[in-house]
């Protein structure tokens, strides 16, 4: 006969990835400081060059 049933699944090793983990990835950790140095640039601009 044709054993059909599934086996255990296995249990997750470690805790579900979340915000912090996202955050340490470099490509999204330069994207972040590009924006946040376009926006420095813009409010250094505005206040001392207006």
């Amino acid at each position: 006969m044709l054993d059909t049933s599934r086996g255990q699944a296995p249990a997750p090793s470690d805790e579900p990835r979340g915000c912090l983990f996202a955050l340490s990835q470099p490509p999204l950790m330069i994207f972040l400081g590009v924006i946040g140095c376009l926006l420095l640039m813009a409010a250094v601009h505005d206040l001392f060059l207006l």
